[in-house]
């Protein structure tokens, strides 16, 4: 899909019907800016804007893949006092995400929960076609094990962002991207799988 702005009026509409969701977010960056380049609404800003207007249930709120420069000290201060839950790329590194997702099955409960997918969550190496890439990523297995993760929660909505195919000739970001949004509408409650 389109820049990560497009999560914010999409959450505006999920919060009228549902209220505060829960949001399951992979993604190389916090998206939690202030501003960007003078702008109060842009790709870095949405979750920033959801939490302004109450869109997001805070305590049920975990960021994945979570990686690369800042100009700030300590880049998740703002999430972690939203009560956010951040899992640095770091700490995915080398291992199997199945333990992390039985965790965050129990902390997301039964209430609605929504899926942002950045594809810059995922590592350059498997997927290069994103206007912001940063090294030490998630793998796509990884990003299947968040996505597969999820099947049983109460999944009111999902996207995947940041897909730029012209960035990547060969058209594995663009493959990658697909695949990830098949296995979200798989997971969706009421869908039958074999």
């Amino acid at each position: 899909g389109g820049d990560h702005t497009i999560t914010y009026p999409i959450l505006q509409a999920v919060a009228e019907k549902h209220g505060a969701v829960g949001l399951v977010h992979v993604d190389a960056h916090t998206d939690t800016g202030d501003t960007a380049l003078g702008e109060k609404i842009c790709h870095g800003t949405p979750f920033r804007r959801c939490v302004e207007e109450g869109l997001l249930d805070c305590s049920r709120v975990v960021q994945i893949g979570i990686r690369g420069s800042s100009y700030d000290p300590d880049p998740y201060k703002y999430c972690r006092d939203q009560g956010f839950r951040v899992v640095p790329a770091e700490e995915c590194w080398r291992r199997s995400l199945v333990p992390l997702m039985e965790e965050v099955r129990k902390q997301m409960g039964d209430k609605p929960v929504y899926i942002s997918f950045d594809i810059d969550g995922v590592d350059p190496a498997y997927a290069p076609g994103t206007g912001t890439p940063e090294i030490a990523g998630l793998t796509p297995a990884q990003a299947l094990e968040i996505i597969r993760g999820c099947k049983g929660l109460n999944v009111v909505g999902c996207d995947l962002v940041e897909v730029a195919p012209m960035y990547d000739v060969s058209g594995n970001t663009a493959l990658l991207g697909a695949n990830l949004l098949f296995e979200m509408l798989c997971i969706l409650p009421g869908v039958k799988t074999m």
